[in-house]
């Protein structure tokens, strides 16, 4: 099995196409993949290295597979799997998670729950396997302060993140006064 497989942390990089109004106003690409390589060059002579690099004109499918898809297989199989999208305001996090619009190509959350639920049917054929809980947070951090965008409750209501005593992740409302 190679490093990347096993490595505990992965951390890739997608880069953006310009923006329709960025192009008006003639902004430039400063920011390039150095192809086949996970090496990020921004200006003329700064690089950077990761796990992956992804340009501007890269699918959503070719992110997916390199970077999610195995975790979702691990998933299954009993290991725990975060993916942690980071990045300014308009960086591209919320397409690369959820795609534009269920006419175009999903997100890394779309694919994740279809390989998931093929994954447990599978599972659950081949074994005596007869009740499956899925559970699903998607968590964003915003000025220091936790929701589940999956829950409309928590809105307003801070959330907190603990490991409970088999060393699995998980959330839970804050009490109340």
């Amino acid at each position: 099995m190679t490093a990347h497989l096993t490595a505990v942390v992965r951390v890739a990089v997608r880069i953006r196409p310009l923006l329709p109004k960025e192009v008006l106003h003639r902004h430039r690409v400063c920011v390039r993949v150095v192809p086949g390589t996970g090496q990020v060059m921004v200006g003329e002579d700064r690089c950077f290295y990761f796990d992956n690099a992804f340009g501007p004109s890269v699918s959503q499918d070719e992110v997916y597979e390199s970077c999610v898809h195995l975790l979702v297989e691990r998933l299954v199989n009993g290991e725990n799997a975060t993916v942690f999208c980071y990045g300014q305001t308009g960086s591209g996090k919320t397409y690369t998670l959820g795609g534009r619009s269920q006419d175009e190509e999903g997100g890394i959350i779309d694919r994740a729950a279809q390989d998931l639920f093929i994954y447990l049917a599978e599972k659950t054929k081949e074994s005596d396997v007869v009740d499956v809980t899925v559970k699903v947070s998607y968590i964003e951090v915003y000025k220091e302060e936790l929701r589940d965008l999956l829950q409309r409750q928590t809105t307003h209501k801070e959330l907190h993140i603990r490991e409970d005593e088999r060393g699995n992740t998980e959330h839970m409302l804050a009490e109340g006064p």
